[in-house]
């Protein structure tokens, strides 16, 4: 793959060159690799100026630190999976995908982690709550009271809320029995109904599904590692038992039988870098390699740093 360099090309009209790079494309995506999150909302912004017939994906990189036992925040990880999800499926007009070095750089799940993940449902249809909130569980969605963020649900009698991934709005089911009556978009912030929507598709919210294949890749996995005494550890038992842990994404390798990156998700892909990315991955791989060596030569229990 050969690199062309572009000169006198400034920010915000370098978006234009990339709408004009995607018309010229026949077949594929086009993938923009920008240096930090801050430029991509820059370029998503100019994009939607200069061409707004293009769909534009963004493919967020987590924010939290490597070897961390905090979670990427919720709203990261619901963007990322819903534009994952979007590129299984066939693009119905041109697609261009913005991205961070950080992010390209991180081995993600497997295309097949995201393959018939959908939970269909239709004004009109039937749905079975427990099956529903089973599928919710095993997918990422957490359990609340009131429904504000990306990736929660709540249940009251018949009245379900979900907000799901790929969403602007989090939606509102009305239920008669198993029979849904309606489905509505409501605002989180007033909790007021809206819009009506006839037919809804939930995906995952979480880079990890907890099902009896994925726990059983996981608990194998860090017993190999880590040997029999790890099993003592919060994150085993609470995988164990089927419940989500802080920081068990950053062990998403366990839960798979191999990972891929972005790269796997557009073949074909015209490749576009933002200046200065070689640095940026420079800085991000000397960050993991402290990271690691730092967790690498923690003192065990009873030892003295």
């Amino acid at each position: 793959m050969s690199l062309i360099p572009v000169y006198g090309a400034p920010e915000g009209y370098d978006a234009l060159l990339l709408a004009r790079r995607r018309a010229e494309i026949k077949d594929g995506d086009l993938l923009h690799i920008c240096r930090d999150d801050a430029r991509v909302q820059r370029m998503a912004e100019a994009l939607a100026f200069f061409a707004p017939e293009i769909e534009v994906l963004r493919f967020p990189a987590w924010d939290c630190l490597p070897y961390d036992r905090v979670s990427p925040n919720a709203e990261i990880l619901a963007e990322r999976v819903a534009t994952l999800a979007r590129l299984l499926d066939k693009a119905d007009r041109p697609r261009i995908v913005l991205s961070t070095v950080n992010a390209v750089f991180q081995r993600i799940p497997p295309r097949s982690a995201f393959a018939d993940t959908t939970f269909s449902l239709k004004v009109g249809g039937t749905v079975q709550p427990e099956k529903l909130a089973a599928f919710l569980e095993s997918n990422g969605y957490g359990r609340a009271g009131t429904v504000m963020e990306h990736g929660q649900y709540a249940m009251r009698g018949g009245i379900i809320d979900i907000y799901p991934s790929g969403e602007a709005d989090p939606v509102r089911l009305d239920l008669f029995g198993d029979t849904i009556e309606s489905i509505k978009r409501f605002d989180p912030a007033t909790q007021r109904s809206g819009g009506n929507v006839r037919t809804m598709s939930l995906r995952p919210v979480s880079e990890i599904a907890l099902d009896k294949t994925s726990v059983g890749l996981f608990r194998t996995g860090w017993r190999e590692l880590f040997g029999g005494a790890a099993a003592e550890d919060p994150i085993y038992q609470a995988i164990s038992d089927g419940r989500r842990a802080p920081g068990m994404e950053h062990w998403a390798p366990l839960f798979h039988a191999a990972m891929e990156t972005l790269l796997d998700y557009l073949p074909g892909v015209s490749v576009s870098m933002d200046n200065q990315t070689e640095d940026v991955l420079n800085a991000r791989l000397e960050m993991v390699a402290d990271h690691y060596e730092a967790r690498r030569t923690l003192p065990r229990d009873g030892e003295v740093p």
